[in-house]
């Protein structure tokens, strides 16, 4: 690479997501997008969106979209940024509070792209192991850290930590504490979501995306929630026009039919149940998720051949090559065809 980068761009590998096949005869089964289409509200809007007005910059708070999102939590539209997908969110919360040589804590294994956004920071990650069952580390709130972030419900594991947990956390940590919710409407509970908690929280900011229960991981579409001050303090580093027209008419369709999404997350919840049931038949050790996807181990058994197998036959599921991972599947919950297919191919694969 050239010399002109700064040393931490110079030495950092980047991101790498899931893979995304050009051959449209994969089952995809590996980056956690929902197998169901968005509401027909979302489509309809969008094509009456499509004309001379994209000549046009977008609201450059995405107001009616903040507006839409705030009916829906039970919160202020000023306590409401819209982002880029909700990782643009993240890298803007990590350039408002973490400078070169500051902490960020996150127990881990989670979502991997926290560890990148550190170090375009020049920031230092402090990386808690989680204990057995996916509990919250006792130590994670004691690490003198500008940010603290907790994916709830986790990636890749899919479990879920209780608000009385986060509310322990949040009052603990020396800063401000995110919690990530791409995955929360999935839950099996209704009232797993911390948004309640930003009334009593000052330093809690509670991301969510539509991207997966939505269904628009297409048009990126993240939200963070916070008290007014964060949000304010926020957009100072927030790009001026950071979504775009069609996305601003989609998010706002989408928040405006909250029943299809809700049936939708039910199908999922369904399928997941019945996913996790099978693949402990087939010996495998399932943890209880809360998401749209279920993480599935064969203890101290390497199961990349398993993975590189299953893509032979055209489907793809996770593989992540990294300590305490090795051993396990993350597999997207697909429609009800798409699972029987893996599960029949799994079925006949050695491990």
């Amino acid at each position: 690479m050239s010399n002109y980068f700064r040393d931490n761009i110079q030495a950092m590998s980047g991101y790498v997501p899931g893979e995304q096949p050009g051959d449209n005869g994969f089952i995809k089964l590996n980056t956690n997008e929902n197998p169901y289409p968005p509401s027909p509200k979302v489509l309809a809007a969008l094509r009456r969106a499509v004309g001379a007005s994209l000549r046009l910059y977008p609201e450059p708070m995405s107001a009616g979209l903040c507006a839409a999102a705030a009916a829906v939590y039970g919160i202020k539209t000023e306590q409401i940024m819209a982002g880029n997908g909700s990782d643009e969110l993240l890298s803007i919360i990590l350039r408002c509070f973490v400078g070169p040589g500051e902490r960020v804590a996150y127990p881990v294994p989670t979502y991997s792209l926290y560890d990148t956004l550190v170090e375009i920071q020049a920031g230092i990650s402090v990386r808690v192991p989680f204990p057995s069952g996916f509990v919250v580390p006792d130590e994670l709130g004691r690490q003198d850290t500008a940010v603290t972030i907790l994916c709830n419900p986790n990636a890749p594991s899919g479990t879920l930590v209780p608000l009385p947990e986060i509310v322990k956390l949040a009052r603990a940590v020396a800063g401000v504490l995110v919690v990530d919710e791409a995955y929360v409407d999935f839950a099996a509970n209704e009232g797993a979501s911390a948004i309640p908690l930003i009334a009593q929280l000052p330093n809690l900011i509670v991301l969510r995306t539509l991207s997966k229960s939505y269904s628009l991981a297409g048009m990126r579409i993240g939200l963070a929630l916070a008290s007014t001050e964060l949000i304010a303090g926020m957009h100072k580093v927030r790009d001026s026009y950071n979504l775009d027209r069609l996305s601003i008419v989609a998010g706002t369709a989408a928040l405006e039919d909250i029943s299809w999404m809700q049936r939708n997350t039910a199908r999922i919840r369904r399928s997941r149940q019945s996913l996790a049931t099978a693949l402990t038949r087939l010996g495998y050790e399932v943890y209880s998720s809360h998401t749209n996807f279920v993480l599935a181990r064969q203890r101290d058994k390497n199961l990349r051949p398993v993975y590189e197998e299953l893509k032979r036959r055209k489907i793809l599921v996770r593989y992540f090559d990294t300590p305490g991972l090795r051993d396990c599947l993350r597999i997207t919950v697909g429609t009800p065809k798409e699972l029987r297919i893996l599960l029949d191919e799994l079925a006949t694969i050695a491990v």
